[in-house]
């Protein structure tokens, strides 16, 4: 099928309505978390994600309808848009929290490491559309992708931003994998990376090794470095089956339970919940999750697929890495639960993924050329 032969009717026809619904389910939970979250008021933090929630829902439709060959055209200019942003910050960021991660544009302030994650995946699926599966396998192709993501994952550890920087890493290996590359280079890697593990423990910040060492043993410091995990792990237990009921957990609402409203947003709501309404919310993400993967596995050609694949497989490892982290699972390293926790740069970059995904879906029988 020719792309430029495919109506607005057709598109809309193609639109994925389930996957809309389970993603403004999961939003609608972040909501009544935040709101609950503020003792039961709308600001600091419900109102304004309603808002950029709204606000992305329309971007998400824009691109989801939008020529696919669009984004193939010009997926290296917005990877290069998005790492001389992080340059930026590099030189003249905002500082907050003790990093600098964010630009100030006067109006709004960004976070360019999260439009990074979908430069990135756009940028390397375009790379490997144009590539034969035998150049794929040659050693000598892949040293431009590994560029592609160490470049900006170096600039990204220096804000410094350690869960961001492997979420990059983690997006752009999952990519490579799925274009063909031999299994025996990420042996290699892995293996390499082990053994290099000390010395990479030199580079470490103080506050990125206390992460580590407080993981293997949260009662080293349990009043310091210990003490987010061991209380997330005191509200989850304190759940029980069905929840202390909404509004009323106690280690969130007074205030024992830290950054309630961002990183540990699951726990307040597996206290307040349970066992049962934990359940729910990991169903939800499993189901939209899965109905990503197979729609990512319908599409013809290779860059819509690498494209979709990447971005759900973002979304899983987002997933994965925070509720193992609140669980004590993972070190704690600043990972937000997608749609649910507060953050308007990641929910707006977050809807922005989803609509490049439902763009490729909707184009899914589209066969592109290797250059445009």
């Amino acid at each position: 099928m020719i792309e430029d032969k495919i109506s607005l009717r057709e598109k809309l026809a193609h639109f994925n309505v389930l996957m809309l619904l389970l993603i403004s389910c999961l939003a609608i939970i972040g909501f009544v978390m935040l709101f609950d979250a503020a003792d039961q008021n709308l600001q600091p933090w419900a109102q304004p994600q309603i808002f950029r929630f709204l606000i992305g829902l329309c971007i998400m439709t824009a691109i989801a309808l939008s020529p696919v060959h669009w984004w193939m055209k010009y997926a290296y200019a917005l990877y290069i848009l998005s790492l001389v942003a992080l340059i930026l910050v590099e030189l003249m960021g905002h500082i907050g929290m003790g990093a600098q991660r964010w630009l100030n544009l006067y109006f709004f302030k960004i976070q360019p490491s999260e439009g990074m994650r979908i430069s990135l995946i756009l940028a390397l699926a375009c790379y490997f559309h144009r590539q034969s599966l035998d150049e794929i396998r040659k050693l000598r192709t892949l040293v431009l992708p590994l560029l592609m993501i160490f470049i900006p994952t170096a600039l990204i550890l220096r804000q410094p931003d350690l869960g961001t920087a492997i979420m990059l890493v983690g997006s752009g290996i999952l990519v490579l994998f799925l274009a063909g590359v031999k299994m025996r280079y990420f042996v290699i890697s892995a293996c390499s990376a082990i053994i290099s593990f000390p010395i990479i423990w030199t580079f470490l910040r103080d506050y990125q090794k206390n992460r580590i060492l407080t993981f293997l043993d949260p009662e080293r410091d349990p009043f310091g470095a210990g003490y987010h995990i061991l209380q997330s792990k005191i509200a989850l237990g304190s759940g029980g089956i069905w929840g202390k009921g909404f509004s009323h957990g106690t280690q969130s609402h007074l205030n024992f339970l830290p950054e309630k409203q961002t990183d540990f947003i699951f726990t307040m709501f597996a206290e307040e919940f349970g066992f049962m309404g934990a359940i729910v919310v990991i169903g939800l993400f499993a189901v939209l999750i899965g109905l990503g993967i197979f729609l990512s596995l319908r599409c013809h050609s290779t860059f819509t697929r690498l494209v979709s694949i990447g971005i759900i497989g973002t979304l899983f490892l987002y997933v994965f890495i925070n509720m193992a982290m609140v669980m004590g699972l993972l070190p704690v390293v600043g990972v937000p639960l997608p749609l649910i926790s507060y953050g308007g740069t990641a929910m707006l970059t977050l809807l922005v993924g989803f609509g490049f995904f439902l763009n490729m879906d909707v184009h899914r029988h589209v066969r592109l050329k290797r250059y445009y």
